[in-house]
């Protein structure tokens, strides 16, 4: 089974997501700020992280930089979730480390083909 880690501030966002994606082949995870996101990792590295672009205690880029600097077996694919596309926040996060994308808000349809492209990463 794999597993997902949505790091937002927003329990909401989290919420909807978990039971978007929650199933027999995937759990999801809940982290509401960076910090929290980075020790969790560093104790147990999820397969599939998406990480908020304005998380209130650091730079998403940051959290990016330093969940990738964790050594690690697991080498996650990485997605930060934006409210429209702005290209320079996609081209800093994948400086950063990241792979995708994903916009919100998110509905059903979209987060599932979106999550299909990210685990075939």
């Amino acid at each position: 089974m794999k597993r997902c880690m949505f790091i937002d501030d927003s329990s909401v966002v989290r919420k909807v997501a978990k039971r978007i994606l929650n199933g027999p082949d995937l759990l999801v995870i809940e982290a509401a700020s960076g910090s929290d996101a980075i020790d969790m990792c560093a104790t147990d590295m999820p397969d599939i992280i998406v990480v908020d672009a304005s998380l209130p205690d650091m730079a998403s880029t940051d959290v990016i930089r330093r969940i990738r600097a964790i050594p690690a077996l697991i080498k996650p694919t990485i997605a930060i979730c934006l409210y429209e596309v702005d290209v320079g926040a996609i081209m800093r996060a994948k400086r950063a480390g990241a792979q995708d994308y994903i916009l919100k808000p998110f509905n059903r349809p979209q987060l599932l083909s979106r999550f299909r492209s990210l685990q075939a990463a």
